[in-house]
């Protein structure tokens, strides 16, 4: 099934109409927390590509596994061959290193790598198919009736959809379910050994309160943003989806913020008195999701442009490049270098360390090399996605398949979902 089909079999279920979806409009959502209530909201319901953001019910299935005691933190998971096969942005690491549950989170949240979110769903689950089948059934019971997941990581597939709508109720559930584990998304950078990663969520680096959760960019979705920000004892939730830069969703997001926090200062016109009372009042708009390929990666053709990650790995540390830096977004409400004396969560490969442990000099990818060596030579041959804890409901994964013919890199653009 495709996207139109997907959308109009979709738009007839709910009795709606089935207009087209405008390719050059964006997707924009302000909600409280607390009590669900749309401060405003554009094409809210509209049907839309999720890109990355896709790992926040990847989190949310993963979590509720913990909260359920089938996993832990420290339940350890093998990175399979389909995992290595994810296209960028990735960890990188080889068939058999292990990595713990806490590790792969703050690896997918924060770096979003797309070879965590097949770990994490294998080892979950026990293969693909089994996880997406959970993503769906916690969409529906949430009550995202626009949402389809097809796989974890948000890759380019046309029957992966979402809205703005859906998108900030599943925010709103993992704050409300999760109360425990609310610092996953909103960790400033983690470290590898020598390398950093910053988070591609640049609020939180650039606007004051900001304090979560997750970026995702494919050329069809344009540049996605759920973000969280609080102030004086309110937290509010922007969903900001084709945007079409980085700077752009960050900007649109800290407005909105702004706009929010202060009641609607800007103007009375902002508060618009049609808007629906609350998030699950949002009219579903049935259709097919806009493809903004060409508006946003227009320079490549059909070919995709570097992500941000891989930009960012070619720089010291990972620093971000002067062109990405959010100083030079068009608005006075971001600034820069918020978090620069937070240090970078340490993350690693292996089991769970001890309480105190500090990294080596050497931790890191050769480090990760020689850990899933060592591994395979202490054990019998790793099965991909089965979890070193029998506690896990893990089973050995399915064979890697090759990258999605949607949109597919080229040889010399790595893949893009950040």
């Amino acid at each position: 099934m495709n996207a139109t089909t997907f959308a109009l079999t979709a738009g007839l279920a709910l009795g709606l109409a089935v207009p087209p979806v405008a390719a050059h409009s964006e997707a924009r959502l302000l909600v409280d927390v607390e009590t669900g209530k749309v401060l405003t909201e554009q094409n809210a319901g509209a049907p839309w590509y999720p890109a990355s953001v896709t790992k926040l019910m990847t989190t949310y299935v993963t979590l509720r596994a913990m909260q359920g005691g089938q996993i832990s933190r420290d339940t350890v998971f093998v990175v399979s061959p389909r995992a290595v096969a994810q296209q960028p942005s990735k960890m990188g690491f080889k068939t058999g290193t292990r990595v713990t549950v806490d590790n792969a989170l703050k690896m997918m949240l924060v770096h979003s790598a797309n070879d965590m979110a097949i770990v994490l769903a294998e080892g979950v689950s026990g293969s693909i198919d089994n996880f997406t089948v959970a993503m769906n059934v916690e969409a529906q019971r949430l009550g995202m009736t626009q949402t389809n997941y097809v796989n974890p990581n948000g890759l380019p597939d046309d029957q992966q959809i979402t809205s703005a709508r859906d998108l900030a109720i599943l925010a709103r559930a993992l704050i409300r379910d999760f109360p425990d584990y609310d610092g996953y998304w909103h960790i400033p950078a983690i470290r590898l050994g020598r390398k950093i990663y910053h988070n591609t969520n640049k609020l939180i680096d650039a606007y004051a309160g900001s304090d979560g959760m997750k970026t995702g960019f494919i050329c069809a979705s344009g540049y996605n943003l759920v973000a969280t920000a609080s102030r004086n004892g309110k937290r509010l939730i922007a969903v900001i989806l084709g945007a079409k830069s980085d700077m752009a969703r960050a900007a649109d997001a800290a407005d909105l913020f702004e706009r929010g926090f202060s009641g609607g200062a800007a103007g009375s016109w902002w508060l618009s008195p049609s808007a629906p009372a609350t998030v699950e009042a949002v009219q579903p708009v049935a259709g097919t999701p806009p493809d903004l390929h060409d508006e946003v990666c227009p320079e490549r053709g059909h070919r995709r442009t570097p992500t941000e990650e891989a930009i960012r790995a070619t720089s010291s540390l990972g620093d971000l490049p002067p062109a990405l830096d959010l100083r030079a977004a068009p608005t006075n409400v971001l600034t820069a270098g918020l978090t620069a004396r937070v240090a970078p969560i340490d993350v690693y490969t292996g089991p769970a360390r001890p309480p105190g442990w500090t990294p080596s000099a050497g931790q890191g990818k050769k480090a990760a090399a020689a850990e899933s060596a060592a591994a395979a030579k202490s054990e019998k041959p790793a099965k991909p996605g089965k979890s070193s804890n029998p506690g896990a409901r893990s089973k050995p994964a399915v064979a890697p398949k090759p990258a999605p013919a949607h949109d597919a890199p080229s040889s010399d653009a790595p893949g893009e979902d950040r």
